[in-house]
């Protein structure tokens, strides 16, 4: 058995390994100093009949510059989402008004979670 230290995203893990046989569980790793999280604020439910729209990818929602009650045009900006360095901007599809929002500025989303709701 060996023990390794491996650093995932500024955290230190001591991790041991073996070589597998298949009748052994694999060990779990233990942070050795974990980062505190930052709180994410609460999500709004989306509103009911509404058209949701998700994100395309996984990513950082760096800015919402629409709010809850406001008419959107097609082609307007609903959500700007970095991912892979490189900044998206999430287009109403057609014209509508915002029935709810669903993400915040600095949070981190995955493939397929409401950013908005439209009506």
């Amino acid at each position: 058995m060996k023990n390794l230290k491996i650093t995932v995203n500024g955290v230190v893990y001591d991790v041991q390994v073996e070589e597998a046989d298949g009748s052994s569980a694999p060990a779990a790793a233990a942070p050795v100093a974990p980062a505190a999280a930052p709180k994410a604020a609460p999500k709004a439910a989306p509103a009911a009949g509404g058209e949701p729209v998700k994100s395309p990818m996984p990513g950082t929602i760096l800015d919402v510059p629409v709010k809850v009650g406001q008419a959107v045009k097609t082609g307007d900006v609903l959500v700007v989402l970095e991912a892979m360095k490189m900044e998206n901007e999430i287009k109403a599809a057609h014209d509508a008004t915002v029935a709810s929002v669903a993400v915040n500025k600095g949070e981190s989303v995955d493939t397929g979670a409401v950013l908005v709701t439209l009506n």
